[in-house]
C-alpha cells in the first residue's frame, strides 16, 4: 500500500498506523448522526477520532 500523498516524517520517529475499511467508517458516522440528530459529520467524525485514542 502506498499514500497517495508524500508524508512529511522523522526519521526514526515511531508512529501508530491504523487502517480503517471506509464504508465501515461511513456506517459508524450515520449510526451516530441518527443518534444524535443534526450534526456536522466533521465534529462526529472528530468525536470518534478522540474515543479511539482513549
Amino acid at each position: 500500500m502506498v499514500p497517495e500523498n508524500p508524508l512529511d516524517l522523522e526519521e526514526g520517529k515511531e508512529l501508530l498506523i491504523k487502517i480503517i475499511d471506509v464504508k465501515e467508517k461511513k456506517k459508524i458516522l450515520e449510526k451516530y448522526r441518527g443518534i444524535l440528530g443534526r450534526v456536522d459529520p466533521e465534529l462526529v467524525e472528530e468525536a470518534i477520532e478522540e474515543a479511539e485514542h482513549l
